[in-house]
């Protein structure tokens, strides 16, 4: 049995207090449905003496507890207070309900018997006035009675207060989140404290082991290899990371152990055996159900990524299941509940959140992050939620009763959040209001409800060396992406880009996709935006006014020349370029193909020919493969424009359509692996659920779900490689495009070097674990 590296350590993800079966977020932690406090607690209502309002006892919002609420004045310093009796003195759990309508924070400061016990407790937006939530913290008291009081800061006034629950003695609804540890003096990016990741892939009657070469190690490491306890390589391996034990027998154990400066370290974790060349991880499908319009539906397994979810070095799966019935923005109809799975490699099922009847299912709608935000060692998971989304724990978010769904299907009504779960228990640790709010449906570009609901997901090192969400709504017309830090327990929002006040030449350039990269080079990142740029302090950087495009690659494309470029297909040419290639520092186009005057909806930029320098792009309505240089045709175009891999011995990319990978040549492309049995999703984009370096060697692992939708099919190359290159997991820039991998249309991951013929040395990355 594997030992899990935290496995007894206190977690900040056991951030809920189970009182009496409701669970609650620690003071400032968010928002949570309150519910039934702990039996052992003392209720106080705020309508009733001896408590205080310094406004109005009023009951026109349902669901409240008692006879009313206090709707105090809108003023700093109009407080309720509420006068509470202690048997003993010491510390008491003081839990507040309330209802916050608006979308802005009603901080407070909580005076215990006159003293300031907390300086403004952050009363954030519920959504609803009948949306209750609760704040939790801990206080010192005396014996006997108390005042405790909720004193406004700023002149918006209090949120609108129900009771206040009170309990000495009783345990703090958790450990405190711990306070986020800051990066350590001096440069480098937080990455995942990765093991070994070892493989050993079965073909004929040989299995190729691999494994990582870490972004912390120096290419001059060496490694043994051992088949049980027996080393199968004379002197350490310094020029691969792979090793084929030809005749090895089916199934075998390795363990891989490093040599620095000639001494031999500690034996890896045993290896995971793809002994039929792949590797099936049981899933549990959701049962199906029928929808309002008497639609029937079923599940199938869909979108995945991965993340260290337990701290241990190995990468666990974060799965959505959408029903059958998940529609397009642009079409009507109901759709059932999507679901979001984690599970170890062995199938175990880790949590399933549910995000309830009030999120949509389909392409546009859930567009989720795995990452580890607050450096603890442990991944989490960002997603947009709303009322009814009940957690691993079965806490709900918001109201549990609330059904917005108009008679089309479509959410145009409702409070929407933003939470991040805790990727261990699938709990929610921190929820705030999604930024931004829907507000008028027709001012995002349509009455109906298809480009108001147009969302997008990333994960950028803004500040250079820690990662924060990015979370944006709307590219059609009106475009607004904000960023979010996770640190202490807690989403804050570090910066909104909004189109409306940026600019009109701003609406309508962003894709049905993004992309993250340090587009100008001085350390932080951007987010990529289609025909824009946003700097990493959330202002305009460019935009080149070539509008929405279906497709999207930004990477080291033309290693000839400095820094990184984009390639872009577009959607509506009017004129346009039908795709071009630019600068990512400016945005200038470098090459282009002349209009089509049509809807070029799909192209692929990346290193698929070695008869021609850097990296090749072709697009649907353009012929011939082209250079990334120029655009010359440089031969044949490849019979597949979707996703690329990594997955022979060299270190030209693969072509990757539906369930199958395939060489290019200029002749025909030629098949390398078909994934029987499995298939691919997302319809004609036909793409995999996720396609990443998870395991071994710095080369890429496929995972499709098999066909009757029981598994997770896992393959990984049988074939030995030369090169040595650090795991593409330690090269922030790639590990953050598989973390938006899942976004929309789906598209590969590019690192920031050159992989490709001719390549060049690329450097260590320079990055820190915890």
């Amino acid at each position: 049995m594997r030992l899990y590296r935290h496995q007894f350590r206190s977690r900040r993800g056991q951030a809920l207090l189970a009182a009496g079966g409701v669970s609650v977020l620690v003071a400032g932690a968010g928002i949570v449905l309150a519910g039934v406090a702990s039996a052992a607690a003392t209720r106080y209502e705020a309508e009733s003496a001896p408590a205080t309002c310094d406004g109005v006892i009023e009951s026109n919002h349902a669901g409240y507890s008692g006879s009313g609420f206090c709707n105090a004045n809108n003023a700093v310093g109009a407080a309720a207070q509420f006068t509470v009796t202690a048997s003993a003195a010491g510390t008491a759990v003081v839990v507040v309900r309330y209802a916050n309508g608006t979308t802005a924070n009603r901080p407070a400061d909580v005076l215990v018997n006159g003293a300031v016990a907390q300086s403004g407790l952050g009363f954030e937006g519920t959504g609803a006035w009948t949306t209750w939530a609760s704040k939790t913290l801990t206080v010192s008291v005396n014996a006997g009675n108390n005042t405790i009081r909720l004193s406004p800061t700023t002149a918006t006034g209090l949120a609108n207060i129900d009771y206040l629950d009170f309990e000495v003695g009783g345990a703090p609804p958790t450990t405190p989140p711990p306070t986020t540890t800051p990066p350590p003096s001096g440069s480098g990016r937080q990455v995942e404290d990765l093991d070994r990741g070892v493989v050993s892939v079965r073909s004929g009657s040989n299995n190729l082991v691999s494994w990582r070469l870490l972004g912390t190690e120096s290419y001059s490491t060496g490694f043994n290899v051992y088949r049980g306890s027996t080393k199968l390589n004379s002197s350490p391996i310094t020029n691969s990371t792979n090793y084929l034990d030809a005749g090895g027998p089916s199934g075998a154990s390795y363990t891989v152990r490093a040599v620095v400066n000639g001494t031999e370290q500690a034996a890896s974790p045993a290896s995971v055996n793809l002994t039929s060349g792949y590797l099936d991880v049981p899933i549990q499908q959701p049962a199906g159900g029928t929808a309002p319009d008497g639609v029937a539906y079923t599940y199938a397994a869909n979108d995945a990524s991965v993340g260290d979810l337990d701290g241990d070095g190995a990468y666990e799966i974060v799965l959505k299941w959408d029903p059958t019935n998940a529609h397009d923005n642009a079409h009507s109809g109901y759709t059932g509940n999507v679901f979001i799975d984690a599970y170890r490699l062995d199938g175990t099922r880790l949590w399933r959140i549910d995000l309830g009847r009030n999120i949509r299912a389909g392409a546009h709608y859930t567009q989720f992050q795995v990452y580890d935000y607050d450096g603890d060692g442990d991944a989490e998971v960002a997603m947009k939620t709303a009322d009814g989304t009940r957690d691993a724990a079965g806490t709900v978010i918001g109201s549990a009763s609330a059904d917005h769904r108009n008679s089309s299907g479509y959410v145009l009504a409702g409070p929407e959040f933003l939470t991040m779960f805790d990727g261990l228990t699938g709990r929610a640790l921190s929820t705030v209001n999604y930024e931004p709010a829907r507000g008028t449906v027709s001012s995002w570009g349509d009455n109906y409800g298809n480009r108001v609901d147009r969302f997008l997901a990333g994960t950028a090192y803004l500040d250079g060396q820690r990662p924060s969400l990015i979370m944006s709504r709307g590219y059609y017309t009106r475009t607004v992406i904000v960023a979010w830090d996770f640190r202490n327990g807690s989403l804050t929002r570090r910066w909104t880009f909004d189109s409306n006040s940026a600019g009109s030449q701003y609406t309508g350039q962003g894709n049905h996709q993004l992309s993250i990269a340090d587009g100008d080079g001085d350390g932080r990142d951007e987010v990529m935006f289609g025909s824009m740029a946003i700097n990493d302090n959330g202002t305009a950087m460019w935009n080149n006014g070539t509008n929405h495009g279906d497709a999207y690659h930004v990477g080291d494309l033309i290693p000839s020349r400095a820094g990184l470029e984009v390639f872009k297909p577009s959607e509506y040419t009017n004129g346009k370029p039908a795709h071009w290639i630019g600068d990512a520092r400016t945005g200038a186009i470098i090459a282009q193909a002349p209009t089509c005057n049509c809807d070029n909806g799909r192209g692929v930029a990346g290193d698929v020919y070695a008869g021609n320098a850097g990296a090749e792009m072709w697009s649907s309505a353009v012929g011939d493969l082209r250079s990334a240089t120029n655009n010359a045709s440089v031969g044949r175009k490849p019979g597949s424009i979707n996703f690329l891999s990594w997955w022979d011995g060299d270190p030209v990319r693969e072509l990757m359509d539906g369930n199958h990978i395939d060489k290019y040549g200029t002749g025909g492309d030629t098949r390398v692996l078909t994934a029987s049995g499995a298939h691919s999703i997302n319809g004609t984009k036909s793409n995999p659920s996720l396609s990443a370096d998870i395991l071994g060697d710095w080369r890429e692992e496929a995972i499709w779900p098999r066909d009757d939708n029981r598994a997770l099919r896992i393959y990984s190359t049988p074939t030995q490689t030369d090169r040595r290159i650090h795991t593409l997991m330690h090269d922030t820039m790639y590990r953050v495009a598989v973390a938006w991998q899942n976004t929309a249309y789906n598209q590969p991951p590019h690192p920031s070097f050159f992989i490709g013929n001719g390549m060049s040395t690329p450097a260590q990355p320079n990055v820190y674990v915890r």
